[in-house]
């Protein structure tokens, strides 16, 4: 009786079970549909050869500039121009007082006046000196003339020649001194040296100038160049005649095409690096001092490159939508490396031969089935 109850508790409980798992097959969820994206461009990831840059900063400067200073000590009367001003050559730029170099000029001219006055006589003198030697000579000749008589006016024709040599000499010399002080007549009168602009002036009227002190100076705006610094471990990939490629923030986005003009030999001792000159194309935008950066090529590598149009970009992250086997799109974040074009280059997070959508367009793709577009 007591194993007959029991076998009707089992049977029960098997009964109950079977009731509970259909009940749980009848109330499974259906499954959730995959949303699908169509005629989504797509691309597979692909190693590419690439420019391998040097990159280096530095500042826009002429090539040709001009320190404008005086040759002689004097006042400053007249600056006739300003810091900006566009000059002409031979275009006066400063006057400085010419009293003591007129003065000096003026004791020139009357040295030579004398000199010339001093020929003259001596002239003269040689012209009564040849004519008494010649009457001389004939009465000599004649027999009518002693020896020493004739010696006599001899000596003094060539007295007189002699006069006149040294007469012609002291005139040479004043007549140099003439030319030397017109000389510093003209070195107070200050020109420009070429056609430019004024970068600096450092003289007002009244001021001091003494030889060797710039009162101005003058640019030449028809060449400019890029002057870089590049380290020390990397010069030797840098030579005259390299092309190079220069961004100027303040020209925008858009590069300039420079070559290298010149390599300083020395280091600069503090920074360890080497000043490469870059030639820049003549832009009248272009002025000394801007901040510019330079762009050399120094070989090829492989590397990955994705469109910019594949990134998106979240806050300070970047990512790509990786396409997988069964054809949904995932959301990968990536480190990018350098542009290339309308391309970027990739340094992790993706492997060559995966799949990625090439245009993102700010869609949400993340979990979509990727229909590939024709």
């Amino acid at each position: 009786m007591t194993n007959l109850r029991r076998l009707f508790e089992l049977s029960l409980v098997l009964a109950s079970a079977a009731l509970l798992v259909g009940c749980g097959h009848d109330q499974r969820p259906a499954a959730v549909a995959v949303e699908t994206a169509s005629e989504v461009p797509v691309l597979q990831v692909q190693a590419a050869s690439v420019t391998d840059w040097l990159e280096a900063v530095g500042t826009v400067r002429a090539a040709v500039t001009s320190a404008v200073s005086s040759r002689v000590v004097g006042n400053v009367l007249e600056v006739r121009v300003h810091e900006g001003d566009r000059v002409r050559r031979g275009q006066v730029l400063v006057v400085i007082d010419s009293a003591q170099p007129r003065a000096a000029l003026d004791g020139a001219r009357a040295a030579l006046s004398a000199a010339r006055q001093q020929i003259s006589a001596a002239d003269a003198e040689c012209g009564l000196a040849d004519a008494t030697f010649r009457r001389y000579q004939d009465l000599y000749s004649k027999k009518s003339l002693s020896p020493q008589e004739f010696d006599e006016v001899k000596a003094r024709r060539q007295t007189a020649l002699a006069r006149r040599e040294s007469a012609r000499a002291a005139e040479a010399q004043a007549q140099a001194a003439v030319e030397q002080a017109q000389v510093g007549v003209n070195d107070t009168t200050l020109r420009a040296p070429f056609d430019g602009v004024v970068t600096r002036k450092t003289a007002d009227p009244g001021a001091l100038a003494t030889p060797g002190s710039p009162l101005l100076v003058v640019e030449d705006t028809r060449g400019y160049r890029l002057e870089a610094s590049v380290d020390e471990g990397e010069v030797r990939l840098v030579h005259p005649g390299q092309s190079a490629e220069v961004s100027l923030d303040a020209l925008g986005a858009a590069a300039l095409s420079g070559r290298v003009t010149e390599i300083v030999p020395a280091a600069d001792p503090s920074s360890r690096t080497f000043t490469v000159k870059i030639q820049l194309p003549p832009d009248s935008r272009i002025r000394s001092g801007l901040f510019g950066r330079a762009r050399l090529p120094r070989g090829k590598r492989q590397a990955l490159l994705v469109p910019r149009t594949a990134v998106v970009e979240h806050g300070q992250l970047e990512a790509v939508y990786v396409i997988g086997p069964d054809r949904l799109a995932t959301l990968r974040y990536v480190t990018l490396g350098k542009p290339s074009g309308d391309q970027v280059e990739v340094l992790s997070g993706l492997a060559a031969g995966e799949r990625i959508v090439a245009v993102a367009g700010g869609q949400d793709l993340g979990g979509k089935r990727i229909e590939v577009q024709p």
